[in-house]
């Protein structure tokens, strides 16, 4: 039998309940073919049904959206090779600070100057951030991924090794999104992950922080640009985004960094900012402008094509921007690619 058979027997009694009878649970799958997702096939699957049944959504509706759900083999290999863990800085940043993408972002700005100027001054956060979170994430909605996100979050949610349990979580928001917003779930796309829309939102987030701002009665990620930017502004807003305030700031340090230093003084861990100014001089690590000995940064070290060592100290904002990806790499490619954005977009004004 497969992993996903051998559950508690209470918690596929839920499952069987509400269907009505047993179910024939299938066999582990012959060589060739794919594995299930579902309802009538899957454990799992079933009884994720079963309980967003309970929670008031419609059995007939749940067993043809998940029964449309197929096994994508290919998502569960990109999930083991993401760009943030196996490129260097130079090799990542090259991806986003394009001239087009710098050009485009501004004129992104321009054509929804409105939507930005509102953004701001309700969520204090600037034009440029929104921008290059959109930029990075989809080119400004132009690749929103090739993924359905059906497909994507089933496979994540049954048969992911190790994260199953957070994408069941998805996969069941995603399908309140789906069925609430009146919306066919078999035809929304996404990326390999689950993430959606524009902002590239994973069904939770996009639960818990996308907006209306349109005010046009409907929270749309897909296709609504202003909304997209009223919800990422929503978002570092929540994650607690201080308006006015630096992101980083430059610092000098050896030209070579051991492992472990870069382990005792917590460099490019995206946790909120806990090193101090002192503790870093000690170890020869300083920054450029003059602080307080007891202010607290993020170290952070990028890696250039020629071998030298960049170093930086994130502050508070530069923690927030980690909470939409948890890589110092997408923080630091977001945060350039927002200065480039903001310098150009003034320079044409």
């Amino acid at each position: 039998m497969t992993k996903v058979q051998r559950k508690t027997s209470s918690y596929l009694l839920v499952a069987l309940l509400s269907w009505g009878a047993p179910a024939a649970f299938a066999e582990e799958p012959s060589q060739g073919q794919a594995p299930s997702v579902a309802p009538e096939l899957n454990a799992d699957s079933q009884a994720l049904m079963a309980e967003l049944v309970q929670q008031g959504l419609p059995q007939d509706w749940l067993k043809d959206a998940l029964g449309q759900a197929a096994y994508t083999q290919s998502v569960l290999d990109a999930m083991e090779g993401a760009a943030e863990r196996r490129l260097k800085w130079h090799e990542y940043r090259a991806i986003f600070l394009t001239q087009q993408r710098i050009e485009e972002g501004a004129e992104f700005i321009e054509a929804h100057a409105q939507a930005f100027a509102r953004a701001e001054n309700i969520y204090g956060v600037p034009a440029e951030i929104i921008a290059a979170i959109i930029g990075v994430e989809t080119y400004y909605g132009r690749h929103k991924g090739q993924h359905r996100v059906l497909d994507s979050l089933a496979t994540l949610a049954f048969y992911h090794p190790t994260r199953g349990s957070f994408f069941r979580g998805e996969l069941a928001a995603f399908l309140r999104i789906a069925y609430e917003q009146d919306v066919e779930p078999g035809e929304l796309h996404g990326s390999y992950a689950g993430a959606m829309g524009y902002p590239q939102f994973i069904p939770t987030s996009y639960q818990a922080y996308a907006v209306d701002f349109d005010d046009d009665g409907r929270r749309d990620l897909w296709d609504n640009p202003v909304d997209a930017i009223g919800s990422v502004a929503n978002y570092f807003s929540e994650h607690g985004w201080r308006a006015g305030e630096a992101i980083y700031h430059q610092a000098t340090g050896p030209d070579e960094l051991s492992s472990a230093l870069r382990q005792q003084l917590s460099f490019n861990q995206t946790s909120s900012p806990s090193v101090s100014i002192a503790q870093l001089a000690a170890h020869g690590v300083e920054s450029v402008e003059p602080f307080d000995d007891d202010m607290l940064v993020m170290p952070l070290a990028f890696e250039f094509a020629d071998g030298e060592i960049g170093y930086r100290l994130g502050e508070n904002n530069f923690y927030v921007i980690t909470r939409y990806n948890h890589s110092h790499l997408y923080a630091m490619a977001v945060t350039e690619l927002s200065e480039a954005i903001a310098a150009l977009h003034e320079e044409q004004r």
